[in-house]
């Protein structure tokens, strides 16, 4: 079978990934975790996930309903290591509301006319009117990170942006507009693994691009870009949600459940929204375990 990239991250797999990530990735199985620094060693058991999701997709539509009725302005950011599960999280987030107010953005790369906007310009299109929820799939945090780490944009320029991220934020909730920034924190052989897994099944290479593959020697420098990045934008207006996302499994339930915690709406039922971990879910403080 033709591997992308000429399989390159199974390449990265034999010869280049540290010793400790590939005797991880050997002895896996289904349920076990990678990440020795995670809080449980197995997988969450699909009938408590399932139940806990169900209950958890019942608030989320009771949340649209009261953000349309009320007039709410949601905005959403998810941001991660590439594999971190972001995106099975925003479908699973999504799967039950009105497209129609719960709308995903997931910007491509800039083109010749928006690289030479203000940084910030081509979000404030896509953010959420009143009644309806935003959901990016990366967004303006792309600087402190990817393009820092592979050298699309200057020092400058990222200093810059350093500079005015706390300014833009500050502005959105002024306006009105609920910001949550969700940051997925996956460890080096869990990723690897879903890369792996992604590489050799043909309905999913497409999630893989150049890079993925060039990324993956550079762990370190992504890690100091994160951990800069956290630190630097962690406001009391705009703060960070940090989810450790080995399960994928207790990824998608705490994200939904830190969410819906800090929203105040109709006919919430504390029973069903159940109990926010904080061994899995917290603020930059997780970035670090």
């Amino acid at each position: 079978m033709d591997l992308p990239f000429d399989g390159g991250i199974s390449r990265h797999y034999r010869h280049d990934a540290p010793k400790d990530v590939r005797a991880a990735i050997k002895s896996a199985t289904n349920a076990n975790i990678l990440n020795p620094s995670f809080p449980y060693g197995k997988r969450w058991d699909r009938a408590p996930y399932e139940d806990a999701l169900k209950k958890l997709q019942i608030e989320l539509v009771r949340m649209q309903s009261w953000a349309r009725d009320t007039g709410q302005r949601i905005a959403i950011v998810f941001e991660g290591r590439d594999a971190a599960g972001k995106g099975g999280t925003i479908k699973r987030f999504r799967e039950n509301l009105n497209p129609r107010g719960a709308r995903l953005v997931a910007l491509s790369k800039p083109t010749t006319t928006e690289a030479a906007q203000w940084y910030f310009q081509r979000y404030i299109a896509h953010l959420p009117a009143t009644g309806e929820i935003t959901i990016f799939d990366r967004s303006w945090y792309n600087r402190g990170v990817v393009e820092h780490v592979f050298g699309f944009c200057t020092p400058d320029d990222r200093e810059r942006w350093f500079d005015q991220v706390p300014d833009f934020e500050n502005m959105l909730v002024s306006e009105g507009i609920k910001v949550f920034k969700i940051w997925l924190n996956v460890g080096q052989a869990t990723q690897l693994k879903r890369f792996l897994d992604r590489e050799k099944d043909p309905l999913k290479q497409w999630k893989l691009s150049r890079i993925d593959v060039d990324g993956l020697s550079k762990w370190d420098a992504y890690s100091a870009a994160i951990g800069e990045t956290l630190r630097r934008t962690h406001t009391d207006t705009a703060p960070w949600t940090i989810i450790r996302s080995d399960d994928k499994r207790r990824t998608r339930v705490q994200v939904i459940r830190s969410i819906l915690h800090q929203l105040d709406y109709d006919r919430k039922d504390a029973d069903a929204l159940g109990a926010v971990d904080p061994k899995i879910a917290g603020g930059p403080e997780l970035w670090h375990v």
